[in-house]
């Protein structure tokens, strides 16, 4: 079969395109002929080698999401069966879904829902998740607050736009780096839309809340990004960190927020399927909702060949995607 696999650390261009054996199914196993393969920034973090929960041992083969039909199933496989269209969540070892085929342990395996493509499903987990929890289980928006939404063209940003309005929120401020990128957010249902590279974007933001600040932050840039962003809380705001794609680390002044009453706060999506699986599971079903009432729009902004998987990268490195970038393991490039 063919893989997009790294054999040493570094940029995008250490994803070699190459043949790998086909795995086979263990006990409690998967083996998954994939159709799409989603492509998240931790994928681009661990090609760097740069701190992440799990180790990323070499040869490594990147991706935590795909979609597609169930090839052969090990023994005590449950109720998964051959033939049957899934999407699934990957283990953290060396073995991931850049590929065209993908081994997942038959309890992160769930069949894929009445009208959804394996394209969006596979944008569920990570993005989607995320987008949801972070507003909910963690922030836990209430009806009328204001939301800043960093990022707001990205996988996750776009999905927490839409998710932001359609649980009440009274005003959602969509930050993105490029005037494409604030265009959808603002289609995508964003009230307003500000440039966070802009240096007087906190006054900016601070005009657009009448000077009182935002309830809620989503933040995942990292570095002067996150300062700036705590910078624009009001009272009892929240800020939800889970990601740092400028992989700058700034020092944080709890002290700084005491007197306002302010909360930071971080997410793991993997966490909350090993300590609240439950929770973790009802947030997905309630986002398989979402969308499948047309409430939400899973926005997808490429879809490559696994063959360019390192160009994959690059987009996203380069904060140039609107949206989910989606990897087709069997689509050939002449």
């Amino acid at each position: 079969m063919k893989v997009a696999r790294l054999h040493k650390y570094g940029g995008p261009d250490v994803l070699v395109y190459e043949d790998a054996p086909k795995p086979k199914p263990g006990p409690g196993e998967v083996l998954i002929k994939v159709e799409s393969a989603s492509v998240n920034f931790a994928d681009v973090v661990r090609r760097n080698n740069d701190p992440y929960p799990f180790p990323s041992p070499l040869p490594f083969i990147p991706g935590s999401e795909v979609a597609g039909v169930v090839e052969a199933v090990g023994e005590s496989a449950g109720n998964i069966n051959e033939g049957m269209t899934v999407f699934a969540s990957l283990e953290n070892g060396g073995a991931g879904g850049y590929a065209q085929y993908a081994v997942a342990k038959s309890g992160k395996v769930i069949p894929l829902p009445e009208g959804l493509t394996p394209d969006q499903a596979c944008s569920l987990v990570v993005a989607g998740m995320t987008a949801l929890q972070t507003l909910t289980d963690c922030a836990h928006l209430q009806s009328g607050e204001t939301v800043l939404v960093q990022a707001a063209g990205g996988g996750v940003g776009t999905y927490a736009v839409q998710i932001a309005k359609h649980l009440g929120a009274g005003k959602v401020i969509a930050a993105a780096s490029t005037q494409a990128k604030r265009d959808l957010a603002l289609k995508l249902g964003a009230h307003h839309a500000i440039d966070y590279t802009a240096p007087d974007w906190v006054d900016q933001l601070r005009v657009l809340t009448d000077g009182k600040g935002v309830d809620v932050v989503l933040e995942a840039t990292g570095g002067d990004v996150l300062t700036q962003s705590i910078q624009t809380m009001g009272p009892f705001g929240r800020i939800v960190v889970f990601g740092a794609a400028s992989r700058e680390r700034k020092s944080i002044n709890p002290y700084a927020m005491l007197g306002l009453n302010q909360s930071l706060i971080t997410y793991y999506v993997g966490g909350w399927f090993q300590a609240r699986p439950q929770q973790a599971v009802a947030a997905l079903l309630r986002l398989i909702g979402m969308i499948k009432s047309g409430a939400i729009q899973v926005q997808i902004g490429h879809i490559l060949p696994l063959s360019r998987a390192a160009e994959a990268h690059r987009i996203l490195a380069a904060r140039a995607s609107a949206g989910k970038i989606i990897l087709k393991p069997w689509l050939q490039v002449s």
